[in-house]
């Protein structure tokens, strides 16, 4: 059975210059290197003059091993964005003001796609098949120790009886 474990969550803001498109062109590299699969689930905008908002969710999912995967849900939101222009060792970039936050949300899954499960009736049939096992050993157990004690009787009955006839 898939069970799943929150193991991060993360925000972090900024208000003033940034370059959205970069921001957005190297998240994407970032994860896409780190071998995840990437799927964007929502991206809507709302303008407002010349500002815009904007709000992207990200789905991002990596397989560790068999048993672990990681899953990532990815926030991005934007706020009042407006392009600017900016004059940076000399010569004049396009940039955008405004504040941009993102939210990170981790989840370990244990058992992603069920290989390691145990339907209920096999391990009803473990359970049973240990028992009769356990049933086995001690009836070994109880007959071996029934021959001993049978034997030793036995033994103690041939010295009286061969003491009686003598």
């Amino acid at each position: 059975m898939t069970d799943k474990d929150a193991v991060l969550k993360e925000k972090v803001e900024h208000s003033g210059l940034f370059d959205f498109a970069g921001f957005y062109s190297f998240a994407h590299s970032w994860f896409k290197e780190q071998k995840y699969g990437v799927n964007e689930k929502k991206y809507s905008e709302k303008v407002k003059g010349n500002a815009r908002d904007l709000r992207i969710e990200w789905a991002a999912t990596k397989a560790i091993s068999d048993y672990f995967k990681i899953e990532l849900d990815i926030t991005f939101e934007v706020w009042g964005m407006t392009e600017v222009e900016v004059e940076i060792d000399g010569e004049k970039k396009k940039m955008n003001k405004g504040t941009i936050g993102a939210e990170i949300k981790g989840t370990l899954v244990k058992d992603y796609d069920s290989k390691w499960e145990i339907p209920q009736r096999n391990i009803q049939q473990i359970l049973d098949s240990r028992k009769s096992k356990q049933h086995e050993r001690q009836s070994r157990r109880r007959r071996q120790k029934f021959q001993r004690r049978t034997q030793k009787f036995s033994r103690f009955n041939r010295k009286k009886i061969s003491s009686i006839s003598a």
